[in-house]
């Protein structure tokens, strides 16, 4: 066993376990961690079986293996920013929208203590 393959197995290996670790401390919500868990997996189950990698390696049209790896790498970590992307802009419109919302309810609040003062005079 090569050096390179080990150091996957642990790198995919560790990715698990700190994943998996986050969810159970409650840091990573579990929709979040599904792409996370995936890619784990997917390195892991490439790293440790060469036979596996070398195929789908081949199939892609790539003939160094470990290279391969790094691409799948690549690819979930486009992947993962890609959907945190669209998470953060879906927050950002409900943020806007709650600011928006707040400023509408302290201004009617205003004007309801404005005329509550009024009709006191």
């Amino acid at each position: 066993m090569d050096l390179l393959k080990i150091l996957a197995i642990i790198g995919s290996g560790a990715l698990l376990v700190v994943v998996i670790e986050l969810i159970r401390r409650g840091r990573l919500k579990e929709r979040y961690s599904l792409l996370w868990l995936l890619a784990g997996a997917v390195l892991l189950v490439l790293s440790s079986s060469r036979g596996i990698l070398e195929y789908v390696s081949r199939m892609v049209g790539i003939f160094y293996p470990p290279s391969f790896l790094f691409l799948i790498a690549f690819l979930f970590l486009l992947l993962i920013t890609l959907h945190f992307s669209v998470v953060l802009s879906s927050l950002s419109e409900r943020s806007k929208k709650l600011a928006q919302e707040l400023a509408l309810v302290r201004e009617e609040l205003r004007n309801i203590k404005k005329t509550g003062l009024d009709n006191g005079k």
